[in-house]
């Protein structure tokens, strides 16, 4: 078995057994459901404001620009992505144009976001296994696992984007948020820590899951920020547990 597979088994063991490895207390018992509606609800008045205006994010779904889109993303700022997203997909319109494309094109395509190193066998590979299963992806989160370059923060984009799953597009930033609101806590690997991804989908509602994981993005790199939170324009503040103690 490879290293890779093996991390991605250990994640949907995580998945699956969320909630049952927080010091025996679940999230939903843990936090009060009053401040998660509030967390909800001054996110997404925010982001009908100032959440950002991405390309990937104007068009209905489409898993082959959602992938693409996360790929790209995983190593170069959203701005830099945003600039060049429309270029790629109007050279590389779907999975089969991407497989059969020239390795050394698409490297030399790449090269202005800096991604020709890294990206490109992993984007040949990815089309190229799309392309066998005729086009289609599936739709259950062991089954994109499998599939090259695909891992847990792409399937859950897949599957919240595309099939209204509540499935949490966690990453570095919005752990910080979430801990930061609801409270102080020592934060592990976030890819195994059941309890953050127990809590980032309890935050979730089904009606606005999408939205919802938008907002948590844009207000992580905006507003809630590493080193300079924007405490005096937060929407969050008075409920804001690392503004009351930080």
């Amino acid at each position: 078995m490879s290293n890779e597979t093996s991390k991605k088994q250990k994640r949907r063991r995580i998945f699956s057994t969320s909630g049952s490895q927080s010091g025996g207390k679940s999230v939903s018992a843990s936090i009060h459901p009053e401040k998660v509606r509030f967390f909800r609800a001054h996110l997404l008045k925010w982001f009908k404001k100032m959440g950002r205006q991405f390309p990937w994010r104007l068009r209905e779904c489409n898993t082959y620009q959602i992938i693409i889109a996360e790929l790209l993303l995983q190593r170069t700022r959203a701005s830099v992505v945003a600039d060049f997203f429309n270029d790629f997909i109007k050279k590389y319109p779907s999975w089969q144009d991407l497989a059969f494309a020239e390795q050394a094109d698409l490297e030399e395509f790449l090269k202005p976001v800096g991604l020709w190193k890294r990206r490109t066998a992993a984007l040949i590979s990815l089309a190229r296994a799309v392309v066998t299963r005729g086009g289609e992806l599936p739709a259950s989160r062991e089954e994109l696992e499998s599939l090259p370059a695909i891992g847990q923060y792409i399937a859950n984009a897949v599957l919240t984007m595309c099939h209204n799953r509540r499935e949490p597009l966690l990453d570095v930033n919005m752990a910080r948020l979430l801990e930061r609101f609801f409270g102080p806590r020592n934060l592990a690997d976030i890819r195994y820590d059941s309890y953050l991804q127990e809590l980032s989908r309890e935050v979730l509602s089904r009606r606005s899951a999408k939205e919802l994981n938008w907002a948590m993005i844009d207000f992580a790199a905006l507003v809630c920020t590493a080193r300079s939170p924007s405490h005096t324009s937060c929407p969050l503040a008075t409920q804001c547990s690392f503004v009351s103690h930080p």
